[in-house]
């Protein structure tokens, strides 16, 4: 029996589109208004879309953008990730990206960002003697 893929089968509310992508609210949000692209061909990777799929994925990152800062003037930043294979940490077999809106103080030391996937790669040179101070 296949794995229902629950991009294909999408039940949240699309946000916007365009010829190759959806944009929605992610489910499981890490803050508030976290949003995915996804292209509308079922892929598993990035790599694995045509040139004008990869360009309308991130024509429509950058749309979302825009709108999330016109609605939410706390937003001071993003985070931009694609978890693209099972050792990245990829849990749906269909390409997404997540746009993570940021926010001043949402975390204590936000230095080094995505580097925190690897918890002790994330504060490194200079970062990491001023969170030691």
């Amino acid at each position: 029996m296949s794995e229902i893929c629950p991009f294909c089968s999408n039940d949240s509310q699309i946000r916007q589109s365009n010829n190759s992508a959806i944009s929605f609210l992610d489910k499981y949000p890490v803050t508030k208004l976290h949003s995915l692209i996804v292209p509308k061909r079922h892929v598993r990777s990035f790599f694995d879309l045509n040139h004008q799929e990869q360009l309308d994925c991130l024509i429509l990152t950058n749309e979302i953008k825009l709108q999330l800062c016109s609605t939410d003037s706390t937003i001071s930043g993003f985070n931009i990730g694609i978890n693209d294979g099972l050792d990245a940490g990829q849990t749906i077999s269909h390409c997404h990206i997540h746009l993570i809106p940021r926010r001043k103080n949402d975390v204590e030391h936000p230095m080094g960002g995505i580097r925190h996937v690897f918890p002790e790669k994330g504060y490194y040179g200079k970062f990491l003697e001023l969170i030691q101070t």
